[in-house]
């Protein structure tokens, strides 16, 4: 029985058109959490996750809201499963991730963090300028890189990737110099509507403080990672603030918080929400954050349980072994 378990939560890049409709279908305690959703948003967000259009899901004022619901909807379904007995011992989320993470720990309520990354995504699509770069580059090897051409790093996913932000001017000419550097590494452009985590959400971070200044932060029931520091969040609510301003024109240290997650002795993590991959049905996606995980614990040399509860199959294999 596991111990010490970390619930996770991915990202921007885990939406897809019918997310949530599996757990709809056939739970009640989902069906509570998309309505909420709706009333909360005051628009269909149900309706847009389970039918789409892609396009429109893919627009990030709505794509982190959308995320967020599914991602605390498969939650609860697991608590539901599990009669609410298998309690995290700490929580983390990549970028948009971390305010599920928040939600999950109860230092957010799901209408102050759904609230929050519905004005979050709108400032990041508004104030959104140039595009991301996934590069096969350790963090050394890819600042000095970053640095050339005007970039910045905005997530350190892995010890051997990086990715890299900046206008499309300046990722273009990056791309072009990489093969006289660093000849057998290849970049992979990112699909967003901007540069985040780079100095150019510096404005939608002046503008997204007075969100988070009007918003309750409560005491934690685990300790909650912050992507800025790759540590556990202090207690105290202006402390938690700062680091979530920070996140958005800060590095993502996801290398950090997996490393923060083995120095406190998780032995099983559990992935909620989102899913990839070229299936269209919820039962066909496959976790986001499930490779970076392993990967990371692999460049540890740790071992530690993985489980998926992305969908209605996952969730209920998960209870069923956790139970």
């Amino acid at each position: 029985m596991p111990s010490n378990i970390m619930f996770v939560f991915p990202g921007q890049g885990g939406q897809y058109a019918g997310m949530g409709s599996d757990l709809c279908a056939e739970f009640a305690v989902a069906r509570d959490i998309y309505a909420k959703a709706n009333d909360i948003l005051g628009f269909d967000i149900t309706g847009l996750s389970h039918e789409g259009p892609e396009e429109e899901l893919g627009l990030t004022r709505n794509t982190q809201p959308a995320l967020l619901t599914h991602e605390i909807a498969c939650l609860e379904v697991f608590r539901d499963l599990t009669g609410g007995k298998i309690s995290a011992a700490s929580a983390a989320g990549h970028s948009l991730g971390e305010y599920s993470a928040l939600v999950a720990a109860g230092v957010l309520s799901f209408e102050d963090g759904l609230g929050l990354v519905r004005r979050r995504g709108e400032l990041m699509g508004e104030h959104g300028e140039g595009g991301m770069v996934a590069l096969g580059l350790t963090l050394e090897e890819a600042q000095p890189l970053a640095d050339r051409f005007y970039c910045q790093i905005a997530s350190c996913n892995l010890p051997q990737q990086t990715v890299v932000g900046g206008t499309d001017a300046d990722l273009d000419a990056l791309e072009a110099a990489l093969p006289d550097i660093y000849p057998r590494k290849r970049a992979t452009r990112l699909k967003t509507e901007g540069a985040f985590h780079t100095y150019l959400m510096v404005q939608a971070a002046r503008e997204f403080r007075k969100e988070l200044d009007a918003v309750a932060f409560n005491t934690a029931n685990c300790d909650v990672l912050s992507n800025y520091t790759g540590i556990a969040h202090e207690e105290t609510p202006d402390s938690i603030r700062t680091r979530l301003f920070f996140q958005l024109f800060a590095p993502v240290n996801w290398v950090g918080c997996v490393a923060s997650a083995v120095g406190a002795g998780a032995d099983t993590f559990i992935e909620f929400g989102g899913g990839i991959g070229s299936g269209e049905s919820p039962a066909e996606k496959k976790p986001n954050l499930q490779s970076i995980i392993k990967k990371n614990l692999r460049a540890l040399e740790y071992e530690a349980a993985y489980f998926a509860a992305i969908n209605v199959e996952s969730i209920k294999a998960a209870a069923a072994e956790l139970n």
